[in-house]
């Protein structure tokens, strides 16, 4: 068969696929909005241009008559973050991942480039960097979460790949990681992988790599020269029940050892090699076995929190588990903070009890945007947010288990089991990651639609 054949069928099986997932969607009512319009004015602006934060800006030009918005949002960049692991692994081109963010804000939205410094909730100001203090009637907190690579000895953001260590949390570092896996496929060795003690970006991402990873050494017929091992700050592998026996039992068919409750402390990228600590909990006691391994290609999972203006604004929760980094005290079900009423905080930077994935944004837009124009309009909000997050895990190269649940971590499919069962891996739903989320991301949530 001819290249060119090859690659007219390649291209048929994509189509094809990807037919099949709209089909999917649109059974399941994925790009249901309910059309809305409010008369509600005040100056509304938004602190953060990512996934949350420009959904919201499309979505509240949409539905209000008389918009006053303002986006302050430093990027040049609008990244579509979930596609990194596919830029990781091969599956994505790096310019695929990625627009100009002027492309992507609403042109009705005044947007403000630069960084926020501090905010006094009390007294409605923002300062920032280069355009002093920004007033404001209502506020959207959406800047996201910081990653902190100083958290973990030994690396910088700077240094990423140094020392064959590496990570998908950075646009650059998922670049490297995809020359990296492709060479260890040829080497050989120890490959290890970790997640992270705190809350971070979509809790999936580092099992994917880890899969991706094995799949790649399986599909250069090299599989016998690697040893991969998985380790995770949890007590469990994943933290909805109802997933985690399937997942199990695909790490245990592909041979990748799993060593719980261990945390990442420090890399040695001269020596290659991590230092880790076991903390098993016997009681109240509290007992921490250090562990030390050598490696010959790593990709860990750096601390995060909220930004530190944040927390420095005293926007945070000041107790309970979402505290100790940081996160916004929001309610959540309306996503009104607990303190300031005319404060609505979604996104990675809200301090709910769920996964910080896209997947969750795109439930959240529409209760954030619905319960802020009420509070204009001198309502109280009604609209509530079950905590409905999904993640879908890449278990290899042509299937994906669809991981979706709510605050109770009770399974939530979007679609019905004669359609697609979400208790296994699935081809449709490796469709419906690679061709068609993210079309969904850019020309759905960030001009406002795409919502249910």
């Amino acid at each position: 068969m001819s290249d060119k054949k090859k690659i007219t069928r390649r291209k048929f099986i994509k189509i094809a696929g990807a037919t099949s997932a709209v089909g999917i969607i649109a059974a399941a009512g994925i790009h249901k909005l309910t059309e809305f319009s409010s008369k509600a004015k005040g100056k509304i602006v938004i602190i953060g241009g990512g996934a949350a934060g420009l959904s919201m800006a499309a979505l509240l030009d949409r539905w209000l008559e008389e918009p006053d918005i303002t986006l302050i949002d430093p990027s040049d960049r609008q990244y579509y973050q979930p596609g990194f692991t596919l830029v990781a692994s091969g599956v994505y081109e790096a310019d695929q991942v990625w627009k100009k963010q002027e492309d992507c804000v609403p042109d009705n939205i005044k947007w403000v480039k630069d960084t926020v410094k501090e905010v006094n909730p009390v007294s409605n100001q923002i300062m920032t960097e280069a355009n002093g203090n920004i007033s404001y009637d209502f506020l959207v907190l959406t800047p996201g979460l910081q990653i902190n690579w100083d958290k973990t000895e030994g690396i910088t953001k700077e240094t990423l790949g140094e020392g064959n260590a590496h990570s998908i949390y950075d646009f650059d570092g998922a670049i490297k990681t995809w020359a990296a896996i492709q060479k260890f496929s040829e080497t050989g060795g120890k490959a290890i992988f970790t997640d992270t003690y705190t809350k971070h970006k979509c809790g999936g991402a580092p099992k994917k790599i880890c899969l991706l990873t094995e799949h790649y050494t399986r599909k250069q017929n090299t599989r016998e020269k690697a040893i991969i091992n998985y380790y995770t700050a949890e007590k469990a592998l994943y933290d909805v029940p109802y997933y985690v026996p399937r997942l199990l039992e695909i790490y245990k068919e592909r041979n990748v050892d799993i060593t719980l409750n261990t945390r990442l402390k420090g890399i040695d990228t001269v020596a290659k090699r991590v230092y880790m600590e076991n903390i098993e909990t016997v009681g109240e006691e509290k007992i921490v076995t250090p562990i030390i391994e050598d490696y010959e290609f790593l990709h860990f999972t750096p601390p995060m929190s909220a930004p530190d203006f944040v927390r420095n604004s005293g926007f945070s929760w000041t107790e309970g588990k979402l505290a100790a980094e940081g996160w916004v005290m929001v309610d959540k079900e309306t996503l009104v903070h607990k303190t300031y009423s005319n404060v609505v905080c979604l996104g990675d930077c809200a301090g709910i009890p769920t996964s910080k994935t896209s997947a969750a944004i795109r439930k959240q837009v529409p209760v954030a945007a619905m319960n802020l124009i009420s509070l204009m309009e001198g309502k109280s909000p009604t609209e509530k947010y079950n905590g409905y997050a999904a993640c879908p895990i890449i278990t290899d190269y042509g299937h994906v288990l669809l991981c979706e649940f709510d605050y109770d971590k009770n399974p939530q499919p979007s679609f019905p089991f004669t359609l697609l069962d979400m208790s296994k891996e699935q081809a449709a739903a490796w469709q419906l990651k690679v061709n068609m989320l993210k079309p969904l991301y850019y020309y759905g949530m960030l001009h406002g639609r795409g919502f249910s």
